[in-house]
């Protein structure tokens, strides 16, 4: 564990009694509405992606695909599912599709996600609500569908290519009278409701977002215990086969520091309202101070609400107005903004959909003289010249989780050290994935493109290898925290890779 991290364990031992913001929030949700029956559900929150509108009768449930929001409470997909099933009297099943492989996903992300897997598990037995893992994608979905007469689908949104492709093809693949519905209950504002266009900069997509938030902005209703009995069980689940089911990448393993699921997610969120809060916008572009939310985990794989913890930190808007201000203009305002680049960009993580202008001024740099060009593995492994990048390298390998503010001045350096921007851009997005928990995630690639191409940003001052694209120096770094220190605490490889490393050296010896 970090020194950081053993510094926040330490505050927390030491603070006051904590609030059980579990049942805290239960109570909210039950004054808010007995269930979701009682509740005004915003019906812009749904979109109908099939052309049956109603869901088919005599059937023996519905289903919510839990795909991006992997939560029971506070999850506008699961409530949706329950309100229809309820209307049409009928069983309610949760259905997640496990793939055995999954883009650069690593043993650290699966863990991640199956650990916050288990706890959805137990709680939907809690509610008379069948969970089940299926092994394989869509084919698998729509395979369960029609072998057990489902009468509707729900499902949840995420506006990455792969997410829109597997919801197109059970769109495609659906008998023609099972409607298939979706619910964005990632974002606070639907991302179709928030605009109809790439936007070119939070400055455009601002107002759009913030003249919604009374009406979206609102408290959850209660999922409740089921009234209406399944005719079929679920398999049971046993967790240990599914980790041997799947064909990744087990190099990269689990981190100590970020327990999985919502209960974990919860003391996260006390703890950065405790303790970190009243920093936060002072302090949070600092790497060596401690003063994120460290939510970005839990928040990526769905095991807690941004809207969620937006309501709860708004709490405390009286005694830290600037960083509750500054948490949800990063907590609203700039996730949803990537969201809407990826959901309409044709183009969402390739050098083709950036700007004009920036790709005419990487374009005019192309052939600038570099002083340093490392491969993808010279990357990867931390070697470059530069100690600072690789301390932040090996704090992501290591901790699966950059500092955001080196994070931006990580992956400009790889455009000022590759052969291309396209190149840049694919390996920082390449290392991001496989070693970040909050890796595939449209925010990420949105930092990427803003990084290495000035996305949602503007032209600067020219210079070379960087064109007009804003430029970030080791000076700049130094202005903002200790460097050395942060050097001292992160630049050092996990024991793996030291035992790695002297595994090779004996290799290269013996055949020398």
């Amino acid at each position: 564990m970090s020194p950081a991290r053993k510094r926040s364990a330490s505050r927390r031992r030491k603070a006051s009694p904590r609030r059980d913001l579990a049942r805290e929030f239960q109570e909210n949700r039950e004054k808010t509405a007995k269930s979701v029956m009682e509740f005004r559900f915003i019906k812009r929150r749904v979109r109908i992606l099939s052309e049956a509108q109603l869901t088919r009768e005599d059937s023996s449930g519905i289903v919510y695909w839990m795909s991006r929001d992997g939560r029971v409470q506070d999850n506008w997909a699961m409530l949706f599912a329950q309100k229809l099933a309820i209307k049409n009297q009928a069983p309610l099943h949760v259905v997640f599709c496990l793939l055995p492989k999954f883009l650069d996903a690593t043993l650290r992300h699966f863990k991640f996600l199956l650990e916050g897997l288990k706890e959805v598990s137990a709680e939907c037995t809690e509610l008379d609500i069948q969970f089940h893992v299926l092994k394989g994608g869509q084919e698998a979905l729509v395979d369960f569908v029609v072998e057990h007469n489902i009468g509707g689908v729900v499902c949840d949104f995420s506006p990455l290519d792969f997410s829109k492709d597997w919801v197109e093809k059970v769109r495609n693949d659906l008998p023609e009278d099972v409607p298939l519905c979706q619910v964005d209950a990632h974002n606070i504002i639907p991302v179709w409701v928030a605009s109809d266009k790439v936007e070119y900069s939070a400055r455009t997509i601002r107002k759009k977002i913030t003249s919604n938030l009374e009406e979206f902005l609102t408290p959850f209703p209660p999922v409740i215990v089921h009234p209406f009995k399944a005719s079929f069980q679920a398999e049971e689940t046993v967790w240990s086969d599914l980790l041997k089911y799947l064909k990744v990448d087990k190099k990269v393993g689990d981190v100590d520091w970020a327990t999985p699921g919502y209960k974990s997610a919860l003391a996260v969120l006390q703890d950065f309202t405790d303790h970190r809060l009243e920093r936060y916008a002072e302090k949070r572009n600092d790497p060596l101070a401690d003063a994120q939310s460290n939510l970005s985990p839990w928040l990526h794989f769905g095991q807690i609400s941004a809207q969620r913890c937006v309501l709860h930190v708004n709490l405390f808007k009286d005694l830290h107005k600037d960083s509750v201000e500054a948490f949800c203009e990063e907590a609203i305002v700039r996730r949803e903004l990537s969201d809407n680049f990826c959901f309409f960009s044709e183009h969402q993580s390739t050098f083709e959909g950036l700007h004009n202008w920036a790709r005419t001024t990487l374009d005019a740099h192309r052939k600038d003289k570099r002083e340093f060009v490392y491969t993808r593995k010279q990357f990867d492994e931390a070697k470059t010249h530069d100690d600072l990048w690789n301390a932040a390298q090996l704090q992501m390998r290591n901790e699966g989780k950059m500092h955001g503010f080196l994070r931006m001045y990580w992956a400009k350096k790889i455009l000022e050290w590759s052969q291309s921007p396209e190149d840049a851009i694919a390996i920082a997005i390449y290392l991001n994935d496989r070693y970040s928990l909050d890796g595939r995630d449209a925010n990420g690639i949105v930092g990427i493109l803003w990084s290495v191409g000035g996305l949602h940003d503007g032209p600067w001052m020219e210079r070379p290898v960087y064109g007009k694209i804003r430029y970030m120096a080791m000076s700049g770094c130094k202005k903002k925290f200790n460097v050395k220190e942060f050097v001292e605490r992160y630049g050092k490889p996990s024991p793996q890779d030291e035992a790695k490393d002297a595994k090779d050296t004996k290799k290269r010896k013996r055949r020398n």
